[in-house]
């Protein structure tokens, strides 16, 4: 058997959206970014709504996103993107609008953004990832480092006594009357995949029938910054991140989850 006779149309088990320009992702091997930045651009592809998605791209690791979508993507200053996503689905409310950010851009220079934007109840999608860290600039400690997580500015590890608690964000804006659907997920495993992929398309959904925000987080490993192998980072997420974060649906069709 030749090359040839294995590399066919046939045989062929994924296909890149067209929708993705074909630029190479700039994130690291073994994160979760370029997973979810992938299958958002499946779900549009899916639901036939290239034309009419505006995508609001974060300072951080994703600051590309615009790079990597062939669909309208505006960058925002840092923090600000679901203060622009609001100005944009205002001024034309027929649009499917997200945005997409990690925690560095959301939840902490953001977080006011954030939380006002999910009480005023906006029609948009936010999708958050979140891997405890500020990834792009070196590991430094973030709003979400668990305690006892070492990072480059908290090298033995957070003191919660002396640098305050994680922020769970999605938890709080879970709580907010504007927020319609509130998930946490992740991307670690081929379930954890689809499970993700199911919750962004719901959130896509539901802007369509003008259900108030969305807001998926994704709790993803950083390897790099968390100065690890992409197997070791995913084994260390679901050992500590996920007790911390534990994954599932916060808030469904408007109504708080009871656990």
């Amino acid at each position: 058997m030749e090359v040839k006779d294995i590399v066919n149309e046939k045989n062929l088990v994924y296909k890149p959206s067209e929708l993705l320009t074909g630029a190479t992702f700039n994130f690291c091997p073994g994160c979760g970014h370029g997973t979810v930045v992938r299958m958002i651009m499946e779900i549009v592809e899916e639901m036939g709504i290239q034309g009419d998605t505006i995508g609001i791209s974060p300072v951080g690791c994703s600051v590309l996103l615009y790079d990597f979508y062939n669909i309208d993507v505006i960058q925002a200053a840092h923090g600000r993107a679901t203060a622009v996503a609001t100005g944009v689905k205002r001024v034309l409310p027929e649009k499917f609008v997200f945005t997409y950010q990690g925690d560095g851009d959301l939840a902490a220079i953001g977080t006011g953004e954030t939380i006002h934007t999910c009480n005023r109840g906006e029609n948009i999608a936010i999708i958050y990832i979140n891997n405890g860290t500020y990834g792009m600039t070196g590991g430094q400690m973030a709003p979400t480092t668990i305690p006892g997580m070492k990072t480059s500015t908290s090298p033995l590890g957070r003191n919660v006594e002396t640098m305050g608690y994680p922020l769970r964000i999605t938890d709080l804006v879970a709580g907010l009357e504007g927020t319609y659907y509130v998930t946490r997920q992740s991307v670690h495993t081929a379930a954890a995949v689809r499970k993700t992929k199911r919750a962004i398309r719901t959130a896509f959904e539901n802007q369509k029938l003008n259900k108030g925000t969305s807001f998926v987080e994704v709790v993803s490993s950083c390897n790099s910054g968390w100065k690890m192998t992409p197997l070791q980072a995913n084994q260390w997420m679901e050992e500590n991140m996920f007790p911390y974060y534990p994954l599932g649906d916060l808030k469904a069709n408007g109504e708080l989850i009871k656990k």
